[in-house]
């Protein structure tokens, strides 16, 4: 086994902003040695929409107001990609990896993120794959993970959206990664009562991205990982 880990936070439910604060932190501190490991933050959280770079206007098909009155906050995120819904029973991870240590190429390390999403999906059952011209892993033509990915000084932060018992209808609020008519699935809609659990969808999504990315996977708690965090973080 590599003698490099990959510490694995599992966040529980914690509110949008407060996980972006945390990964921004975890960050930073990645980039000053802080944090001597990568690190991959599982979270679910209520219901989101948030807003990548590509975003473009027309792709929210209903007023923020209307967002707000079914309980769907919405943030403007520096991650790349566009629009996508975040909510309880969709396994969130925030993958913090220093590529200076790997591959220093945004477009390798999508890869890998798809990789390792492909061989976890493997490992409950489900064959998914790449579809041309588009980030993210589908199963044939529907859409069950999403992928998007900020990076500062080859530290990496935001990451994958996987559906595993998500409430899919949210997805019909805007235009899902500004692809139109894109059907989204879950592994609770492919697999029926066989559909894993989430918690076990966690351990084997952990177990995948420390495989492709050659590591070591550790469980950490949020307070050991913030213990290792300065008092002040600048959120740049």
């Amino acid at each position: 086994m590599s003698a490099r880990r990959l510490l694995v936070v599992d966040l529980g439910r914690l509110a949008f902003s407060d996980a972006l604060e945390l990964q921004r932190a975890v960050s930073a501190a990645r980039i000053s040695g802080a944090v001597p490991e990568d690190v991959l933050l599982l979270v679910e959280h209520p219901n989101v929409v948030t807003l990548g770079r590509s975003t473009k206007g027309d792709n929210l098909l209903i007023p923020e107001a209307l967002l707000a009155a079914r309980g769907v906050e919405r943030f403007e995120i520096e991650r790349g990609g566009d629009a996508t819904f975040h909510g309880p029973g969709q396994l969130v991870g925030y993958t913090i990896i220093d590529l200076k240590q790997h591959t220093q190429d945004l477009h390798w390390y999508l890869r890998k993120v798809e990789e390792a999403l492909i061989l976890a999906l493997a490992g409950v059952g489900l064959e998914g794959g790449r579809v041309a011209k588009y980030t993210g892993v589908w199963i044939e033509d529907r859409k069950i993970a999403s992928i998007g990915v900020h990076a500062r000084d080859w530290v990496t932060r935001h990451g994958f959206a996987l559906n595993v018992n998500t409430d899919l209808s949210f997805f019909d609020l805007f235009i899902p990664c500004g692809i139109a008519d894109v059907v989204m699935t879950s592994t609770q809609r492919e697999l029926g009562p066989a559909a894993p659990s989430f918690e076990h969808m966690q351990r084997v999504t952990a177990i995948a991205f420390a495989q492709v990315f050659s590591l070591t996977p550790m469980s950490t708690s949020r307070a050991d990982l913030e213990a290792m965090l300065p008092v002040l973080v600048p959120a740049g």
